[in-house]
């Protein structure tokens, strides 16, 4: 460490971008930890190695802080769902790719997954995020109409509400391993994303 300023092994300073980056990730971590209104702003850059003062350069305050851990997670899951809905693939094998980025993020980055699990709900944020989430079930949405459409799922199935069954069940998983209350190893991720698939594919298989 050097004035109040994170240096990473190399003895380089990081540039403006990772700065924030930097900041970002302490956050999710003491977010994590402490709980987001148990957490002070100071909390966040002692975690990051930096001045107090240098998060006020990239945030208001420690909401803005919160909200662009959501906004950022969100439109980065959006864009990855957006990708497997353009491949050429089955509409199983669709749900099978959007079911995995949601579970696998629990093995990936189980700090952030604890964040949204546990702040999301008690946040004024939620009620900007709301159009993020209808999106992520309008996408699983489009992808149980294409099913239909191509004759491999049953067409008499509301998509919509079929959509909030599958986005209702994977929340429910992640909030299991968040609260403790399922088996979260590596091979327990796996065998969440094969029983999801399984147990909605086979239910709307025609």
């Amino acid at each position: 460490m050097s004035a109040g300023i994170a240096i990473d092994p190399d003895g380089r300073v990081p540039a403006s971008g990772d700065k924030r980056r930097l900041l970002l990730d302490a956050a999710v971590r003491v977010f994590a930890r402490k709980g987001y209104h148990a957490c002070r702003v100071a909390d966040i850059a002692a975690e990051a190695g930096v001045a107090h003062g240098l998060l006020y350069h990239y945030f208001e305050s420690k909401e803005e802080v919160l909200q662009t851990v959501f906004r950022e997670t969100w439109s980065a899951f959006l864009e990855a769902v957006r990708s497997v809905e353009q491949a050429e693939a089955s509409a199983r094998e669709q749900l099978r790719k959007v079911t995995a980025l949601v579970l696998r993020s629990w093995r990936d980055d189980p700090d952030l997954v604890r964040v949204l699990v546990r702040e999301v709900a008690r946040s004024p944020q939620v009620e900007r995020e709301v159009e993020e989430i209808d999106e992520a079930q309008r996408a699983f949405q489009r992808i149980v109409e294409r099913g239909q459409e191509s004759g491999e799922f049953r067409r008499e199935l509301d998509p919509r509400l079929t959509a909030a069954v599958v986005y209702g069940a994977l929340e429910e998983i992640l909030t299991g391993w968040v609260l403790r209350q399922l088996p979260d190893g590596d091979e327990d991720v796996a065998r969440a994303e094969s029983c999801v698939v399984a147990v909605v594919c086979n239910g709307l298989l025609a």
